[in-house]
């Protein structure tokens, strides 16, 4: 064999046989967790940033050979063609010929590895990556004929509540590290029957932040602190679908799921300028999703903007006949087409004087709302008391985690329950619960018997409820207006759905969102309000060094 062969057959045998590349490098967080504990807010003096269990270079070892054939260059000049670009203008970039669903996927995973594996950029957002993304996106070009809605081919993430197949599914906890269902939760199924391609998971408070009191939102053992791109070590990300939010703001994926049980979407949402829907109780199966309350909980889309929240909404909601709840909703609402041609002239909205009062950014929305034709009516909401919410999520939850491990999970965590999480965390405290497990306790401690907890459902859904139906029955309102996710737990015992949009940034930078709530399954309407509002504010912006 000639030299120069010989040559060329070693060189191709040690670039098959070398080690992937390391790009991250775990760094001393001493004096970052130093400068926390001085924060005015006691949730943000964190204990940890870093995740102890995550080895970040495995996630996107998997695709080290396409994204180093990828390239910078090519990652700059698609960017154009999908940073802060809405489903349908991607959608017609594809059509056109620019750019392809392979080239959409290998884009974000680019993305993601060039920003979370630099400790100066990482946002502790993505905990797992779909492995056989790039080929799934592959086989979407070549069927992509076939495409009967718009989220085909679109990259979505999931946060880590969410069951995937291929995928653990972790709800954060040290417990669930190596825990991968056999099936895909049914939203998911939902997905991918639609051609949406499942991109990876991504960080979240821990149990959905059922698990410890005061403790920073946006922390799971698993994935370490979420962290907001727009004021890292500044800003709360919001929870518990923190990472949810913050992989949206960054441009990590085309859109997220979240999970609420009361604010969970709604906050980081708000915290993370993105579009947050709670949907009603019913309208989204739960099953397959690690739960809080089978009462409360439920799935929805966050994305950077109204039309695509529609779009994802519409592709996830579904009878599900093992979520018997979602088969009393009503099937006949087309989401696709709420948003078009929104408009705001006619629409009556309650203005709740005590935010009137203390929020500058709430009073200058409504009068964008205003100028845009809504008909803005001051409310002062009737006195209630949420006495007995808690002991909902605990009841709920001590009955519907071994529920969950019994029916969707596998032989090794079937028998799982609330007491088992409690005694593995004290195992190892220091890196299983470094801020305490108090919510978890009070959980195992509740006595509330099963016609008890009936009971407080429905005298907290029959108080609550006047909060809302009150003064939207007097005035004859479409919505009601709050901020953020105020009053999320009167929405969520009173099954109101919620939609929350970005209304601009304090002086400091930090984002705030105007939500707006309706009467059950009222979807439709708040979306076409909302894309109204939206097309005439246009607040959001891309978070500074992510553009």
């Amino acid at each position: 064999m000639k030299p120069l062969t010989l040559l060329l057959l070693f060189v191709v045998l040690f670039s098959c046989t070398q080690a992937p590349k390391q790009y991250w490098q775990p760094y001393d967080e001493t004096n970052q967790i130093s400068q926390s504990a001085k924060h005015e807010n006691p949730r943000m003096r964190y204990t940890l940033i870093q995740s102890k269990f995550l080895d970040k270079d495995a996630l996107w070892h998997p695709f080290e050979r396409q994204l180093n054939k990828f390239g910078a260059q090519k990652y700059e000049s698609l960017a154009p063609y999908i940073i802060e670009q809405d489903i349908l203008t991607i959608q017609g970039f594809i059509a056109a010929g620019k750019l392809s669903y392979e080239e959409l996927v290998t884009f974000y995973l680019f993305r993601i590895r060039l920003f979370e594996s630099n400790p100066k950029t990482t946002l502790n957002a993505i905990l797992a990556l779909n492995p056989n993304v790039i080929e799934e996106a592959r086989e979407k070009d070549i069927n992509k004929d076939r495409a009967t809605h718009p989220i085909y081919g679109m990259p979505i993430l999931l946060k880590d509540n969410i069951n995937t197949s291929n995928m653990p599914t972790t709800a954060g906890a040290a417990l669930l590290e190596h825990h991968i269902p056999e099936k895909d939760a049914f939203v998911v199924e939902q997905l991918k029957a639609k051609g949406a391609l499942i991109l990876g998971k991504v960080n979240l408070s821990e149990w959905a932040y059922y698990f410890c009191d005061g403790c920073p939102l946006g922390y799971s053992a698993v994935g370490g602190q979420t962290l907001n791109p727009y004021g890292r070590m500044i800003f709360e990300t919001g929870g518990s679908s923190s990472g949810s939010g913050v992989a949206v703001a960054a441009n990590y994926a085309v859109a997220a799921l979240g999970s609420e049980t009361s604010g969970s979407i709604l906050s980081p949402s708000s915290k993370n300028s993105v579009v947050g829907f709670k949907p009603t109780i019913g309208l989204v199966s739960r099953t397959g999703v690690v739960p809080i309350s089978s009462t409360l909980d439920t799935t929805g889309p966050m994305t950077k903007n109204v039309t695509d929240n529609a779009i994802v909404l519409d592709a996830i909601s579904s009878e599900d006949a093992q979520d018997s709840i979602t088969l009393t909703a009503p099937r006949l609402v087309n989401f696709l087409n709420a948003t078009n041609q929104a408009s705001l002239k006619g629409i009556r909205l309650g203005a709740m004087t005590t935010l009137e009062a203390s929020d500058s950014l709430y009073r200058l929305a409504i009068e964008d709302l205003k100028k845009a034709g809504a008909e803005i009516i001051s409310i002062t909401p009737p006195k209630v008391n949420l006495s007995g919410f808690s002991s909902i999520l605990k009841g709920d939850m001590k009955r519907d985690i071994p529920k969950y491990f019994n029916s969707n999970s596998t032989a090794e965590f079937v028998t799982i329950d609330v007491q088992e999480i409690v005694d593995f965390n004290k195992t190892d405290s220091v890196l299983y619960m470094p801020y305490g497990q108090g919510r978890l306790e009070g959980v195992v401690g509740d006595t509330l018997s099963a016609v008890g907890l009936t009971n407080t459902i429905k005298r907290l859904n029959a108080d609550i409820s006047k909060f809302f139906e009150t003064p939207m029955q007097l005035h004859n309102l479409d919505a009601v207006l709050s901020i953020n996710n105020f009053y999320a737990a009167h929405a969520a015992i009173s099954f109101y759905p919620c939609l929350t949009v970005p209304m601009g940034y304090s002086n400091e930078g930090e984002p705030s969102s105007l939500t707006f709530i309706a009467p059950s399954f009222g979807e439709e309407k708040l979306l076409t309000i909302a894309a109204a509002y939206e097309a005439v504010t246009n607040h959001r912006k891309t978070p500074l060094g992510y553009e």
